[in-house]
């Protein structure tokens, strides 16, 4: 893995745990899923004019198609509409912690039901990440977290892992750019539809939030995945997904920087521990180099 790989990585990284902050604040002034709905459109509005400029396609593979309307509702509509909704209710750093378990939920499903091997450090991983959540949870749940918020993000964060596993490989055949786009245009008909029905129209403006909401859209929500796209073409995606190691300690650090969250000793014990869990996982899921002649 070459310097420019590692920048990128550590890039993505941050850019996709400042996420969890950025929309703390959107959620704390205005309706979490017309918001999101508005970011989608936005997004996907800036995606689509830039890969038709770069000469991309609405041709898209079948697996693209796939690809678009399962990552629209599952990663779009779900993940990030259940995130958004939850984060009304409980701190950037948990919802951050809780959706950096993916990598773990991704590489026990690919063991148990789809013949992946692991190997003694991946299942040690895999053990070694439940740990730090339960230890995270533990220390949370005396300090009086809301359940409710939890479940939601607990449920997000299947979703998300539900649709990684069910569209593996669909990177391939190009028209990235445009294949992103589309799955934002997804995600705002769903999230903004629902957010119009049953949220009331109540913002409290400020500088403050107009500055999330175009970081959210630009930052996360754009620069994040075409650099992660950038990324797998480079060294591959599970080289990539070791980036994902990095996820619960920007979360938690950029929410107690920017947000003023608590650092318990119990979050820190826990996030290092999940660290280690997703660092093992992806490091075993690697194909291992032939030995020379």
């Amino acid at each position: 893995m070459d310097i420019r790989a590692i920048v990128m990585g550590l890039a993505f990284a941050l850019m996709w745990s400042s996420a969890f902050t950025s929309a703390r604040i959107i959620v704390a002034a205005a309706p979490p899923l017309t918001a999101l709905g508005l970011r989608f459109l936005i997004s996907g509005v800036i995606g689509i004019a830039i890969a038709l400029m770069l000469g991309q396609s609405w041709r898209l593979t079948r697996l693209q198609w796939r690809a678009t309307i399962v990552f629209g509702i599952c990663q779009n509509a779900l993940y990030l509409g259940l995130n958004f909704v939850a984060m009304q209710t409980i701190e950037a750093s948990l919802a951050a912690i809780i959706a950096s378990t993916m990598p773990l939920l991704v590489g026990f499903f690919s063991w148990m039901f789809l013949g992946e091997q692991l190997g003694r450090i991946g299942i040690a991983g895999l053990f070694a990440g439940l740990i730090g959540v339960t230890i995270i949870m533990g220390a949370r749940l005396q300090g009086g977290m809301d359940l409710y918020g939890v479940a939601l993000c607990i449920i997000a964060v299947f979703a998300l892992a539900f649709a990684t596993l069910a569209v593996r490989g669909a990177a391939s055949g190009g028209n990235f750019l445009m294949v992103v786009g589309l799955q934002m245009m997804v995600g705002a008909v769903l999230t903004g539809t629902i957010g119009i029905a049953t949220e009331p129209l109540l913002v409290d403006w400020s500088w403050l939030l107009i500055a999330a909401f175009a970081y959210t859209t630009l930052i996360p929500g754009l620069a994040a995945t075409l650099v992660w796209f950038l990324l797998v073409e480079r060294i591959g995606a599970t080289r990539a997904a070791t980036f994902h190691f990095l996820n619960p300690f920007f979360g938690v650090a950029i929410a107690a920087i920017l947000l003023s969250e608590a650092l318990r000793l119990g979050d820190l014990i826990g996030v290092l521990v999940i660290m280690g869990g997703i660092l093992a996982v992806q490091l075993s899921r690697q194909p291992r180099q032939s030995p020379l002649p």
